[in-house]
This record gives structure tokens, sequence and C-alpha cells, in this order.
């Protein structure tokens, strides 16, 4: 059995024994990415590149302008999406899927086959 002070790399499935909760790292996952929108954006930004917020907003159908606003500054606050701000008039406001975001995709290619096996 591993303590709390022992590295994920001391495990061997990757995975936590159910029966130690404190080891699993999935609340902290669902915590970034968790919930509607953020995969919603996360996968738009990964796959088709970076989109200005109103391009972000129509391809996210059915988000209100202050939800996406509340998903875009969690992203970017946990490291996910950088936002890029243009001096212009009016202001050009771009958001890109970050490293840290790019890694996802491997995660998001396996949801897809998932659905895909269980539709």
């Amino acid at each position: 059995m591993l303590d709390k002070t022992s590295k994920p790399s001391d495990q061997k499935s990757g995975i936590a024994n159910a029966s130690e909760p404190e080891l699993c790292p999935m609340p902290d996952i669902a915590k970034l990415i968790g919930g509607k929108w953020k995969l919603i954006i996360l996968q738009i930004l990964i796959f088709q590149g970076t989109k200005r917020f109103n391009e972000l907003r129509r391809l996210c159908d059915g988000v209100t302008q202050t939800m996406l606003t509340n998903q875009l500054r969690a992203l970017e606050k946990d490291g996910l999406v950088e936002r890029k701000v243009y001096a212009e008039v009016p202001p050009r406001v771009e958001y890109t899927a970050t490293q840290k975001a790019l890694d996802l995709e491997e995660m998001f290619e396996a949801m897809h086959n998932w659905w895909l096996s269980y539709s």
C-alpha cells in the first residue's frame, strides 16, 4: 500500500485502488476539464485551432455569453487556454489551446472511439 508521499510513478497500474481515494487524480482532473462547456471548448480549440470569442460562442450551441466567459477564464487560470488581446479598435481577443490542453488530444480520440463502439 502506498502512502500519501508516494509518487504516481510508484504505482504499477497508474490507477489508484478504490480504497485509496487520496491517490486518485480523478477529482483534480474533473475540476480542470469537468462540465459540459469546458470539454466542448477544449475540443474546438484542440481540433480546430485558435478562435475568437464570438466564433466559440457560435460553435458552442446553447452557451450563454456569461457561461462562456467564466469557462474560458477557468481554463486560462488552469493553464489549458491562452488568451491573446490585440491592441486594435475594436479589440480582438483570441483563444488558443496550450500544450497542456493539446496533450489531451488522445483522450478526446479515445472518447470518440468509445462513443462509436457503443452507438
